[in-house]
């Protein structure tokens, strides 16, 4: 069974067609990558998927469940996770209080036990610490735990967002354009961390960018989107030698 399967997805604003006919099936534990020139309409997909936008046609399958239309709450609980463009943090708190949110996501209580402090809010939250203190190992950020998100660098901003995705406990991650603003040695570490990603919690990930060498370096497949429309897909080789490609998205 594949991880995801979209179908005939689609949808408009102010009769511009966003989205036309979008499908792809990404099976468990690829590398698969979504690009196309600005204006594409790849974040869009990315917002349908993850419920922020409603499609108005077609299909979104998680591992079996469909996940079409609902709330962005539920599709995270199903087990979709993302990061974005412009990095979304808590930046007036602590790098582990950001990891801790994600967890909050698996991990209710009540509000009673909150606000009186009652045993069980006090063993959620010690277990809670010490999974996000896992999480910031895992991506070297342990030393900058009680620091807050927005004193940290740029290159550690993008992985705490990657490791509070991951605390949700996803089956899919989503990244949008994890490279942006980074230098290529930078480029280099992100290419390494998200194979890590993918082969140590066993994940499939579903990414959009711009960078072709990171393109090229870890997707095992790709989409290429042209005005809301698939242009090209398959494996990577193949569609970033198809000459459509090379004309729309390498402007050659």
């Amino acid at each position: 069974m594949a991880m995801l399967e979209v179908k005939n997805l689609g949808i408009s604003f102010g009769g511009l067609r966003a989205v036309n006919e979008f499908d792809v099936t990404i099976e468990k534990g690829e590398l698969y990558g979504l690009i196309g020139p600005n204006g594409a309409g790849k974040t869009t997909v990315f917002n349908l998927l993850t419920g922020v936008y409603k499609p108005d046609q077609g299909r979104v399958i998680l591992d079996g469940q469909d996940i079409t239309g609902k709330r962005t709450i539920e599709i995270s609980r199903c087990g979709i996770a993302r990061t974005f463009q412009n990095i979304r943090l808590f930046s007036k708190m602590p790098v582990l209080d950001n990891v801790k949110a994600g967890l909050h996501n698996h991990h209710p209580y009540s509000m009673a036990a909150g606000i009186f402090r009652l045993p069980s809010y006090r063993r959620q939250e010690k277990e809670m610490d010490e999974k996000a203190m896992e999480l910031l190992k895992v991506f070297h950020l342990e030393d900058s735990a009680e620091m807050l998100a927005a004193n940290l660098p740029y290159g550690k901003q993008r992985r705490l967002e990657i490791a509070r995705a991951l605390a949700t406990d996803p089956k899919l991650l989503l990244l949008d354009e994890p490279a942006a603003g980074m230098n290529p040695k930078e480029t280099q570490e992100l290419m390494d961390m998200i194979r890590f990603v993918r082969d140590h919690f066993d994940m499939t990930i579903l990414l959009i960018e711009h960078d072709m060498k990171l393109v090229s370096g870890i997707c095992e497949k790709l989409t290429v989107l042209n005005f809301g429309e698939i242009l090209a897909q398959g494996k990577t080789g193949d569609v970033l030698s198809d000459p459509r490609v090379i004309t729309a998205y390498l402007g050659e």
